[in-house]
C-alpha cells in the first residue's frame, strides 16, 4: 500500500476505535444517563477527528469516509484507482479498530448490532448530517484550508446533537458500526438505508458545493 491508503487506514482505525471505544466506555460510567452517556461518545470523537485530520490531511486527505472520497472523485481530484484503493484502506482500517475497542473492553471481538436505527427521521437526520458535512469541508477548503481539522471536528460534535440519527454520515462506519452490539452500533438490516441517505446527502452538498463555491472568473 502506498502512504496515502496507509494513512487512510491507520486514521480509520483510530476513528472508528474511539466511536466504538469511547461508546463503551461512557455507557460504563454515565450510569443509565443516555445524555451523559452521548456526550463522552460527543468529545471523544470531536477531539480524534481533529488529531487525525491535522496529521493526515497532507497524505490523504484525511477522508475516512467513502462519501468524502466519491465526492472527491466526481470533482476530479482522484482518480478511480485512487478513490478506490482509498475506501478499501478506510474499511481495512475501520473494522479491526471496532474489533480493537472490543478486545480493550472485554467484550466478545466479533459481534453484531441488534440495535435499531430505522425511519424516515433516522434517514432524514443522516441525508442533513452528510450533506453538511461534505459542505463544510468544500466550503473550507476553498476559503480557509487551514481549519479544515477544526471545522469538521467542530461540525461532527453539533451534528451529534442536532440530528435525529447522531451523525454517522460515513459509509464505512456505518458498516462497521453494525459489528457492535453497543453504545454506537447498528442493526445490520438497517444499513442500507442509512448508506443511500449518506450518499444522496453527498451528492447534494457537491451539487450546492459547486453552485456556491465555485471558482469566480477573474473581472475582465
Amino acid at each position: 500500500m502506498n502512504r496515502e491508503v496507509w494513512a487512510e487506514a491507520i486514521g480509520s482505525f483510530f476513528l472508528f476505535c474511539t466511536v466504538i471505544g469511547s461508546g463503551i466506555m461512557a455507557e460504563q460510567l454515565a450510569g443509565g444517563n443516555v445524555a451523559v452517556a452521548l456526550l463522552g461518545n460527543t468529545v471523544a470523537t470531536g477531539a480524534m477527528l481533529f488529531v487525525l485530520i491535522a496529521m493526515l490531511g497532507p497524505l490523504s486527505g484525511a477522508h475516512f469516509n467513502p462519501a468524502v472520497t466519491l465526492v472527491f472523485r466526481l470533482r476530479g481530484d482522484l482518480s478511480s484507482r485512487t478513490a478506490l484503493r482509498l475506501v478499501a484502506g478506510q474499511l481495512a482500517g475501520g473494522i479491526p479498530g471496532v474489533w480493537a475497542a472490543h478486545l480493550m473492553f472485554n467484550q466478545p471481538i466479533v459481534q453484531l448490532s441488534t440495535k435499531a436505527r430505522t425511519g424516515p427521521g433516522q434517514w432524514t437526520g443522516e441525508f442533513i448530517a452528510t450533506f453538511g458535512l461534505v459542505f463544510v469541508i468544500l466550503g473550507t477548503i476553498r476559503h480557509r484550508p487551514q481549519a479544515v481539522p477544526a471545522s469538521v471536528a467542530l461540525y461532527i460534535v453539533a451534528a451529534y446533537w442536532f440530528t435525529s440519527s447522531t451523525s454517522f454520515a460515513n459509509p464505512a462506519i456505518t458498516l462497521a458500526r453494525a459489528l457492535s452490539n453497543t453504545f454506537a452500533g447498528i442493526a445490520p438490516t438497517d444499513v442500507p438505508a442509512f448508506i443511500a441517505a449518506q450518499l444522496a446527502g453527498a451528492l447534494a452538498a457537491l451539487a450546492a458545493g459547486r453552485a456556491i463555491f465555485a471558482q469566480q472568473e477573474p473581472a475582465a
